[in-house]
């Protein structure tokens, strides 16, 4: 039987899930391109860069990952310079593959905004590992620092700067904050003179979210010390502080960046129509037209739920559309219809730090303390569980050759 290959470009949580979900069916060969040889868990990091986990927690490989599949599964690395719809080709730095269908799943990065001066050069993102490892030594090196100042018998405050108080921006302040709280006794109460103050033009945090959501953060941010500055646009960002358009000048040791996405975009020969995050604007069925074999999943890609309303750029929205994708490529084969795609969010739960979390499910069920950080840790390991398992399926695979 002639097996019809399957490229998707990027290992993130959309392109892993469309592995997973296409991986049982024997008339597919698949390949998984990206340019790094690990999946990184973005969706953990507010607990890398604090010190709660390490890199081990927040990495899979993806050669055994792809290797537990079996054969038909393979994962190659590479840098990926572009696609040539009209010949089929995924176009590498040293080699072209072909495909029969093809899975965008690029993801995006940090959108350091242009007309924000100097917010690219003294700020951090922490869409890639590579920013958060920075992020994390940088934080360690600030509390060691206070931990150094116990003979000053008047420490000087030291501020962290987050901008954007969105889902990632809330969590890492809340972790941070934690940390220091729960350890000032052994690692000394000048570790306490670290602030933490979180920036967002928009009228609230976690803009979008319900009340019970945004009203349950802000009394957990305010009871771990964190400022919350919202209505705040920021005009220029120099090395120490850090200027509102409203003349406020605020100092800061160290800040990062998390108020925005833009995507990671793909040279072709076809133009895109993308929207102002660089995102693919695709059909109704997620296919970049008129190239039917073609399909977008992730954050790569503007996604609307069935009023025509934009989902969230988060790992649920690019697990569901890839999962969306995948079904459509079998019902393509078997000669079914195909609806279009319309998902929504099924809930949300914000890590605060600690053993505390807020979620909400399917709009009725609100839970926040040590129940909602449970049921988010349960979800979490299930995820990190499954991922491991096939590690240890490919990694036998491997050494058994």
């Amino acid at each position: 039987m002639q097996q019809e290959h399957i490229v998707i470009l990027g290992g993130g949580y959309g392109g892993l899930r469309a592995v997973e979900h296409l991986a049982g069916d024997p008339r597919f060969r698949i390949t998984l391109i990206d340019r790094h040889p690990y999946h990184y868990l973005q969706t953990e990091a507010y607990g890398y860069i604090a010190g709660r986990f390490d890199i081990h927690d927040i990495t899979i490989d993806l050669a055994n990952w792809c290797r537990g599949f079996g054969r038909h599964v393979a994962f190659k690395q590479a840098e990926i310079t572009g696609v040539d719809p009209e010949a089929k080709e995924v176009v590498l730095e040293h080699e072209r593959i072909p495909y029969d269908s093809l899975i965008v799943a690029t993801g995006a990065r940090t959108n350091f905004f242009a007309f924000i001066k100097g917010l690219r050069e003294n700020s951090y993102g922490v869409k890639n590992l590579q920013r958060a490892f920075a992020f994390r030594q940088t934080f360690e090196q600030l509390v060691y620092t206070k931990v150094e100042e116990t003979r000053d018998p008047e420490p000087a405050e030291l501020q962290i700067a987050i901008g954007g108080a969105g889902l990632s921006g809330v969590e890492i302040a809340a972790e941070m904050a934690d940390v220091i709280e729960k350890h000032h006794k052994t690692l000394g109460t000048n570790a306490k003179k670290i602030r933490i103050t979180l920036i967002d033009a928009a009228d609230t945090i976690l803009p979008g979210m319900s009340s019970y959501i945004v009203n349950r953060t802000a009394k957990r941010l305010e009871s771990l010390g964190i400022r919350i500055l919202t209505n705040a646009f920021i005009d220029r960002v120099e090395d120490g502080a850090i200027h509102l358009k409203d003349g406020t000048a605020l100092s800061y040791r160290f800040m990062i960046f998390t108020g925005g996405i833009i995507a990671n975009t793909l040279q072709s020969d076809v133009p895109l129509e993308t929207n102002r995050l660089g995102q693919i604007v695709p059909d109704a069925y997620l296919r970049l037209s008129p190239h039917m074999n073609v399909y977008a999943v992730g954050d790569c890609v503007e996604l609307k739920d069935a009023k025509g309303n934009l989902l969230p750029p988060t790992a649920q929205t690019a697990e569901k559309s890839a999962e969306y994708v995948a079904a459509s490529i079998r019902k393509r084969l078997n000669g079914d219809p195909v609806s279009p795609f319309h998902a929504k969010v099924d809930g949300v739960f914000v890590a605060l730090g600690g053993r505390y979390a807020v979620g909400e499910l399917f709009g009725i069920i609100r839970v926040s303390g040590y129940t909602a950080y449970l049921l988010k840790k349960l979800i979490t390991k299930g995820y990190y569980l499954g991922l491991k398992l096939r590690i240890n399926t490919g990694f036998k695979k491997r050494t058994e050759a």
